[in-house]
């Protein structure tokens, strides 16, 4: 059977486990929209903009792999452009799909709409080309060289890549090349890997006191079931940075809690600091990730294994790639005797412990976050802004099999609440947790709409705070009103957006709170809870960060 290009292309994202395509549909587009419409086994989610489409595109790939966007050229792709760009950063694979005008109009550059007004067709895919991994213009003749260029180069990177579609290419049927080139993708250096592993072993087998440092990189990578079963086997301890929250179970009894520098957990950073070996397998040393740059380990005692490359000794190995390095490391680990490995005493991770109510029952962090760790289960998806609600969730102790996601190296306000849409599709039967601060979700609220359109049943927390609190402690002047955001009834909105039988609470009060939380466990309905505090209230972590940024600022 004969296949257009756009079917070609959507069979072979099908093909990888994609079942959804986030959008806003356009007229350059509509080849890719209708082909999904007419298509059984995928599924179009139009977004509110294209923006959101693209942060739950995000949300997507991060529970499934791989994610799909379709856009239009010129103002669709370019609102979706500080999405991808977060992608990027933090290695997620988007395939972005951007309906273009018909060949001809672009080849005698006549003046249409979506376009500066200059003839010029290639300025928006110049732009996208600095923010994806791979890119191509897609023709009926080099639609399968390039659509399989394009997912190798997504899969092996994991980052996003741009499909450029012109719409007259679109419902052409593919030409099959005469000449099938496959994919080069490339191989770590063998010798390099062969040298580097006894050094590696080395270290660790005589290190006194080992630690890993488990990355997300590890995650994206596909190499953290891997990293768990050498933990297993070594019971070597092991942390998360900030940005690594749950890349490995938390529950396992290794697990020693969150390394954040010098800003809290001081019994992790004695241990981690004072490890002669730390094994770092994908975590990038970001401002957030590193306590704000006050991480101290010792060049000498630290390994990076990273995506394509090992750092020991400060000696940097090339071309060597991390899944081949965890690998080598496992068959290796796990031919010792455990008696190989020294076991000294390390630090247990401790939950939050009980919620402390103030005498007033006001809602401070002292009950919040302790209150809300006691209702995570086990599997349960939670998503979380940058921000107030982030760096006090981010100390829980999570259940096994709970995943906690934050998008704290690119950090973009309001990525949480479509992301978490995108979650909940790409797996419909876990329990989806959003929160959120007020100002990050007055960017992208819209998208709770998308929820109730789809069947889907989210708990979702704003906190209103009266404003930017994440700004206020770190700026200069925290009453400038540009802190200030608009006041909304947000327990009010639910409604307003089609979510007619949501359970929806404002809370004032700890009580209030305690009330809400225990109506949620009996009810089988989505809950949208705004949750009132203090704008100065803030978790420990936040206090101390404002701390340090000060001293920087000012030394």
């Amino acid at each position: 059977m004969k296949e257009t290009v756009v079917e070609y292309i959507l069979s072979k994202l099908y093909q990888l486990g994609i079942e959804d395509i986030f959008g806003v549909p356009g007229d350059y587009s509509f080849p890719v929209n209708d082909s999904v419409c007419a298509n059984s086994h995928q599924r179009w989610v139009g977004n509110c903009n294209e923006l959101n489409a693209a942060y739950a595109a995000d949300g997507y790939a991060r529970i499934k792999g791989v994610a799909a966007l379709s856009t239009t050229f010129g103002v669709g792709e370019l609102s979706a452009l500080n999405a991808i760009a977060g992608s990027y950063a933090e290695r997620v694979p988007i395939f972005h799909l951007v309906g273009m005008p018909p060949s001809l109009t672009q080849k005698k550059q006549r003046i249409s709409h979506h376009t500066l007004g200059d003839g010029n067709y290639d300025v928006f895919y110049k732009m996208s080309q600095h923010i994806v991994c791979a890119h191509a213009i897609i023709t009926p003749e080099n639609c399968i060289e390039e659509t399989e260029r394009l997912i190798a180069c997504a899969l092996h990177e994991r980052r996003p890549v741009y499909f450029g579609l012109p719409a007259d290419y679109a419902v052409k049927t593919v030409i099959k090349p005469f000449h099938h080139v496959v994919p080069l993708i490339p191989n770590s250096c063998s010798e390099t890997l062969k040298n580097i592993i006894p050094l590696i072993l080395n270290k660790l087998i005589n290190s006194q006191q080992p630690c890993i440092l488990a990355g997300s990189m590890s995650l994206r990578l596909g190499v953290a079931n891997t990293l768990q079963t050498i933990i297993e086997k070594t019971k070597i301890p092991y942390t998360t940075l900030f940005m690594d929250k749950s890349v490995l179970d938390e529950t396992n009894t290794q697990y020693i809690g969150m390394y954040t520098g010098q800003i809290l957990t001081p019994q992790v950073t004695s241990f981690v600091e004072s490890s002669d070996c730390v094994i770092n397998i994908g975590t990038i040393l970001s401002d957030f990730n590193s306590g704000c740059y006050t991480s101290n380990i010792k060049i000498e005692n630290i390994i990076h294994i990273m995506e394509d490359k090992v750092i020991i000794d400060g000696q940097c190995y090339n071309n060597i790639s991390m899944k081949d390095v965890v690998l080598a490391l496992q068959n290796r680990l796990l031919s010792l005797p455990t008696s190989s490995f020294n076991h000294h005493k390390s630090p247990k991770a401790q939950s939050l412990g009980q919620p402390i109510a103030v005498e007033t029952n006001e809602i401070t962090e002292s009950y919040l976050y302790p209150r809300l760790e006691k209702m995570f289960r086990p599997n349960d998806i939670i998503f979380t802004d940058t921000g107030t609600f982030s760096m006090g969730l981010a100390f829980s102790l999570l259940p096994k099999g709970a995943s906690f996601h934050s998008q704290s190296l690119w950090g973009s306000i309001g990525w949480a609440t479509p992301a978490a849409l995108g979650a909940a599709l790409a797996s419909p039967s876990r329990r989806v947790i959003l929160a959120t601060g007020e100002g990050a979700h007055q960017l992208t609220m819209q998208e709770i709409s998308q929820f109730a359109r789809f069947g889907l049943k989210p708990i979702i927390f704003v906190l209103n705070n009266d404003g930017y609190l994440i700004e206020r402690l770190f700026c200069k002047e925290p009453e400038y009103y540009y802190n200030d955001v608009a006041q909304w009834n947000y327990a009010q909105l639910p409604l307003a957006l089609g979510c007619d039988d949501w359970y929806c609470k404002k809370v004032t009060t700890c009580d209030e709170l305690n009330e809400a939380l225990q109506a949620i466990e009996t009810l089988d309905t989505a809950a949208y809870i705004e949750i009132v505090t203090d704008r100065y209230d803030a978790s420990k972590y936040l206090i101390k960060m404002r701390e340090i940024i000060s001293s920087i600022y000012t030394n």
